[in-house]
Parts: C-alpha cells; sequence; structure tokens
C-alpha cells in the first residue's frame, strides 16, 4: 500500500467517528430537548478515546501526506491511544454488551462505530503500517498514566454528584467491588500497552517508504 492510501484511509475512519459523535450529540439533544451535559457527554472513556483516535490518525495521515517525520511524543501518544481504543471494544463487548448498555452512545450506527469499528481499526493499523518506531519499554508506564486519572475523575464525581459513565462503576454496587472493575481495566490497559510497544517493533512492508528501515527519533531500549 502506498503512504497515501494509508493516510486516506486513516481519513475515511476520522471521518466515520466525527459522524458518529456529532450524531451522537444531536440525537441525544433532540431526545432530552436540551443539550446534554458537556462534562457527562464528553466524560465517558468511549468519546474521549476515540477523540483522541482523531487526533493521531489525522497527525499519521498528514505526515504521510507530507513526507514529515514525526516527534517522539506523538508516537508515544498514538501508541498509547491505540491501547485505550483497544479496551473501549473488550469493555464494550464483555461487560456492556451482554447488558444492553450504550456506553454512551445510543444511535446504533455511532455505537457500531464508536465501540467496534476504530476498536478493531487502530490496532490493525499500528500493527500493519510501519510508520511508526520502536517505542522505548522504559516509557510503558506512560500508558496508563491517563486511564488512572479518568478513574480518579469518575470515581470522584461518583461519590459527589452521583454520575458515573458505565453500570460497573456505580459505587452503589459497592466500592470494593468498583475498585476491582478499575483494577482490571488498569491491567487489562496495561496489557494492551504491552501489546503496542511490542507491535512498534512489527516490521511490514507498508507504507513503501519504510520498508527495510524504520522511522528515526527514538531509543527502544
Amino acid at each position: 500500500m502506498t503512504p497515501r492510501l494509508i493516510a486516506v484511509l486513516r481519513l475515511a475512519v476520522v471521518a466515520l467517528i466525527v459522524f458518529a459523535v456529532v450524531v451522537t450529540y444531536a440525537v441525544s439533544a433532540v431526545t432530552r430537548g436540551a443539550l446534554p451535559n458537556p462534562f457527562n457527554f464528553f466524560g465517558f472513556f468511549t468519546i474521549q478515546s476515540n477523540l483522541l483516535s482523531i487526533v493521531v490518525l489525522t497527525g499519521a495521515a498528514v505526515a504521510l501526506l507530507r513526507g514529515r517525520t514525526l516527534p517522539e511524543w506523538f508516537h508515544l501518544l498514538r501508541g498509547c491511544v491505540t491501547a485505550y481504543i483497544a479496551i473501549v471494544g473488550v469493555v464494550y463487548g464483555i461487560l456492556l454488551a451482554p447488558l444492553g448498555a450504550a456506553g454512551g452512545v445510543e444511535v446504533p450506527v455511532s455505537n457500531a462505530i464508536l465501540h467496534m469499528v476504530t476498536p478493531l481499526y487502530l490496532p490493525i493499523d499500528w500493527l500493519l503500517f510501519r510508520d511508526r518506531p520502536a517505542l522505548p519499554w522504559r516509557k510503558l508506564w506512560l500508558v496508563i498514566a491517563y486511564p488512572l486519572v479518568w478513574v480518579a475523575v469518575v470515581l470522584f464525581r461518583g461519590a459527589t454528584d452521583g454520575w458515573v459513565p458505565y453500570p460497573f462503576l456505580n459505587p452503589s454496587l459497592g466500592y470494593p467491588t468498583v475498585a476491582l472493575y478499575c483494577l482490571v481495566i488498569l491491567l487489562v490497559g496495561l496489557g494492551f500497552g504491552v501489546l503496542a510497544w511490542w507491535g512498534s517493533r512489527l516490521r511490514t512492508p507498508w507504507p513503501r517508504r519504510w520498508a527495510g528501515a524504520q522511522p528515526a527519533g527514538i531509543d527502544a531500549a
């Protein structure tokens, strides 16, 4: 695959995510007769992870089209976001879908895009297309920094104003149970981080510009 084709594919996924988020917000506003509380709507890990996916996919696509080399922090961010969006897919499939919970995405087509399409596409993109260097293992800890902050904010809100994004984080279950779910999510996130860091070392022939080499800029130790 050529860099241009890969870039177009990434931008197409970005368009899908934007469509899904906008439609979900609009339908929520019409259904409730008022604009959704932004702190609630954008408080879902699904929404946040997909918005971060827009950032990394757009950045990676533009870099390919312009033939630019991206900085180290961007590759680290992209690796982390790949792990986060994988968490979205796994948590939805295991914890939310069996309960019939929308996970903040009540529109069926948007739900499919944000909970299934992007959690499948980003890891595949990361593994197949080698316009990323091998990420340094000493910086693996970065992958759990954002989920830790998100969990802390959610627990604080659940204890103060009673809002929680997902039923398995509801304080009514008891804090030991909620803490167990949080721990499992963080461990799963770290596990996907390990896979993303490992995947950054795979050498594939696409895009052809990097066949036989890897982008410079990161010491992979």
